[in-house]
This record gives structure tokens, C-alpha cells and sequence, in this order.
């Protein structure tokens, strides 16, 4: 008798689906940090599919900085009525509405550190004790060194040293009170997989992600679209280029790529000749060289 063999594909959405399964079994509270970006979207689909005919069994959490591309939250309003989900938001405006975050200021200001502070406070507020993200291994050396069941002290910060051995697909969430816990279910995964895995699925992505010839502008070395975010400062030159995205984030920090890559099959192609990383047009992860692991020892996703 001759038995199926798995293919790549199939096996990181079998694991995927076994550390979310895990997930809801050894946690109380979990939550999916979901974005609208094409890793959390890809991760919604799994939870979905890990707990079919049943609802999600945990809450979507958006950590919203207030600056995201309307097209994103668009998308993400819509998804989570298509999955019948719960959406918690977490706002950053709130808070600096509220006295409890100072807005930065100077040329390169943005909201992206003001995330670490929401995601905490809300965590601290609903109760999560596990929050599930779409991180992967091969996006930044910094997440290279995540386990699948990363731990957070009390004060929801990250220490690589601390982190668990995870032997034989055995994944120890065991904590003291107040601690909580980052669950990637995507760690073994590569962007290429990611946009295989959407082809493979018919995933539905904002059409950001799809080249088009959109307004931009260049700086501190990023291609920055045209929002009401992002607007020319004096001697910035604005420029219509066919552009994409290859992540998603806040709009006055997430770079643009050139391209013509306008549907599934250009895309897997380009990826695959690539030399930069995803996070590379970033213009977060270009402030030092350990700006990723620094955030995360606060407590970034």
C-alpha cells in the first residue's frame, strides 16, 4: 500500500496548525496579532482551518499606530467579518489621546516603538497570556533566534537567553503570573512559502502587495508612498513608479520596492531572485544594527 507523501508545503501547514492547536490547548487567553499584512492573513487562515467547522476559538488583536494604509484596514475590517471573528483594536492614538504616550517628534519620527507600549497595555488589559504572530525566522537575524513558544517576563520583555529548548515538537508553556508568552507558528516558513502557500490557497491579499504605479517619494533611503501620512517635505521630489510592497506596516516607515510584479506568479518569481530581505526597505530596522532584537527585548511582536 503506497502512502501519501507530504509535501513541503503541507508539512509547515501541518506544524503550523499543530503549534496553534497547542497554543489554544496550553493557554487561557490567547490572542492572534493580525495586521491585515500577508503573514497575519496566511496565519488567520490557518487558525481557521486548525479549528474548522468551529469559530476561532481566540480573538484577532490589531495594535493600530493610527498611520496604516487605509487599503490595510479596509482589508482587515473585511477578513475579519469573512472569518466571523472577534477583532480586539489597540490603539496607539488612544493612549496618546489619553496623556499615557508622547507623540515622537523630529524628521524621522514615526509610531512604530509606541506599538511596544499598546501591545503591552493590552495585553495587560484583556488578559492575553499568549499572543500568536506571524514572525519568521528568515525576515531578521533577530527573529533567527526565536523559539516557537517564546517567553516574556512580567514586564512582556524578551530576553534570547532565557528561551526553552523545544526538542521532539514538545513546547513548555508553563509560566509564573503576569508572564506571557509570543507563539510563531510561521518560524519555519520563508517569504517564498508564504507566497506559495497564497497561491496554493487563494488567500485574498490588499492589492498593495501587487505592482502598480502609484505617487512616492525617497527618503532616508526608503520609497515611501503617497498618503495622508507621507507627504513631500521641502527638496523631496515626488515620482510616479510602478511599486509594491513586500511587507505591510505603519505608511511613514514602511519602504516600497519597484517592480512590476502584479499577480501571484511575477511575485514568487521576484522573490525568489531577491538579494534584500523583506524587512530591508524598513526604515525601523535601519536605525542600528540591533534595532530588532532591542525592540523585541522590550517587548515587540
Amino acid at each position: 500500500m503506497r502512502t501519501h507523501r507530504l509535501t513541503d508545503l503541507e508539512q509547515l501547514e501541518a506544524e503550523a496548525i499543530f503549534v496553534i492547536r497547542e497554543t489554544a490547548a496550553q493557554f487561557e487567553r490567547p490572542a492572534l496579532l493580525f495586521s491585515g499584512g500577508k503573514d497575519s492573513i496566511v496565519m488567520a487562515h490557518l487558525a481557521r482551518k486548525a479549528f474548522h467547522p468551529a469559530r476561532l476559538p481566540f480573538p484577532l488583536l490589531h495594535v493600530d499606530t493610527g498611520h496604516n494604509f487605509q487599503e490595510t484596514i479596509d482589508f482587515r475590517d473585511r477578513y475579519v467579518r469573512e472569518l466571523d471573528a472577534e477583532l480586539v483594536v489597540a490603539s496607539v492614538q488612544a493612549l496618546i489621546d489619553q496623556g499615557r504616550l508622547e507623540e515622537e517628534t523630529g524628521p524621522h519620527a514615526s509610531r512604530n516603538g509606541l506599538q511596544i507600549p499598546t501591545l503591552l497595555d493590552a495585553i495587560e488589559r484583556h488578559g492575553f497570556d499568549a499572543c500568536l504572530g506571524g514572525g519568521r525566522r528568515d525576515e531578521e537575524k533577530a527573529r533567527a533566534k526565536e523559539r516557537f513558544f517564546s517567553h516574556r517576563d512580567s514586564f512582556g520583555q524578551w530576553e534570547p537567553k532565557s528561551q526553552r529548548p523545544e526538542l521532539w515538537n514538545i513546547y513548555n508553556g508553563a509560566k509564573k503570573p503576569g508572564e506571557s508568552f509570543r507563539v510563531f507558528p510561521l518560524s519555519n516558513w520563508t517569504e517564498i512559502d508564504i507566497w506559495r502557500y497564497i497561491r496554493q490557497e487563494q488567500i485574498p491579499l490588499p492589492s498593495l502587495y501587487f505592482a502598480d504605479v502609484r505617487d512616492c517619494l525617497t527618503r532616508a533611503g526608503s520609497l515611501l508612498a503617497l498618503s495622508e501620512f507621507v507627504q513631500p517635505r521641502e527638496g523631496e521630489v515626488v515620482m510616479k513608479k510602478s511599486i509594491r510592497f513586500r511587507t505591510m506596516g505603519d505608511a511613514t516607515i514602511t519602504g516600497a520596492v519597484e517592480s512590476t510584479a502584479s499577480n501571484l506568479e511575477t511575485i514568487i518569481k521576484e522573490v525568489a531572485l531577491a538579494a534584500q530581505t523583506e524587512r530591508g526597505n524598513r526604515a525601523d530596522d535601519k536605525l542600528s544594527e540591533t534595532a530588532m532584537e532591542d525592540r523585541k527585548r522590550e517587548g515587540y511582536f
